[in-house]
């Protein structure tokens, strides 16, 4: 049974770094677009914000959580956008507000969830290890959709773990949301992590395997760059196919991001 302790500290730092990138900026900038269509800085925080009080639903009032499902199988085209579009309306101070206190009654819920405690979620119900992993891995992307649209670029931590773990465990989801049929065995995931550390998962002589930079799978997994810029590599060719459907966020398959250079 895995202590979430850790994860949890981790997201609150990864909220707050996000947090500090966005806490000075004059209101014309929360218009800045990002690299989601359509989304500003302000549709993200707004997003983050929203997912933050479904996982808080999710984690303290099962039923509620259930209308929220409801509500998303209505309308699964704009759900999420219509609640990045609403928070997206609301002035800079309180969305900001809004998103701090969301934020911080969640890592209260986590920390206080029983030991053993599974909780329903858009995708496969999680612990509350599993629960902030997902917020931690959500921050850290749409963080660098932030960054992006300022035009700096935060530094990789130890933090991208977390997020690499996810996106192995995640293999065989994103396999079943693209109507394909898993591969039967594990594959060998070796990924050099922002120290010069590697970060290994599975069999040590798995047939098939992912190698290359914690950074760019994490990019790749969250679907915040393409892969042919990314030094990911494949050998075989189920992991061949899993890099070109990979994702660590519930829900259907995304978009993507074109290649660098690509004009459509």
């Amino acid at each position: 049974m895995a202590d979430p302790t850790p994860v949890i500290d981790d997201l609150r730092e990864e909220s707050e770094e996000l947090d500090r990138l966005v806490a000075g900026l004059p209101p014309e900038q929360w218009a800045l677009a990002t690299p989601a269509p359509r989304w500003s800085i302000a549709h993200q925080i707004a997003h983050l914000a929203w997912t933050d009080r479904s996982a808080l639903a999710a984690v303290t009032d099962e039923e509620h959580f259930r209308a929220l499902v409801e509500k998303a199988l209505a309308a699964p085209d704009s759900y999420v956008d219509e609640g990045a579009e609403e928070g997206a309306r609301l002035a800079p101070p309180r969305l900001l507000e809004t998103w701090r206190t969301g934020r911080a009654a969640l890592e209260k819920a986590l920390r206080a969830a029983p030991p053993g405690a599974r909780f329903p979620w858009y995708g496969p119900p999680m612990s509350a290890a599993s629960m902030a992993t997902a917020r931690l891995m959500e921050t850290w992307a749409h963080g660098l959709d932030v960054a992006d649209a300022l035009g700096v670029a935060p530094p990789p931590t130890a933090r991208l773990r977390h997020i690499a773990r996810i996106g192995v465990r995640a293999r065989d989801y994103a396999f079943h949301v693209h109507g394909l049929t898993p591969p039967a065995g594990e594959f060998r995931v070796e990924l050099t992590g922002p120290a010069g550390e590697m970060w290994t998962y599975g069999p040590d002589d798995a047939p098939e395997r992912v190698t290359g930079p914690a950074l760019d799978f994490c990019l790749l997994v969250t679907q915040r760059a393409h892969r042919a810029d990314l030094a990911v590599r494949a050998e075989g060719a189920d992991a061949e196919r899993w890099l070109g459907i990979a994702q660590a966020f519930a829900g259907p398959p995304g978009a993507g991001r074109a290649a660098k250079g690509d004009a459509r």
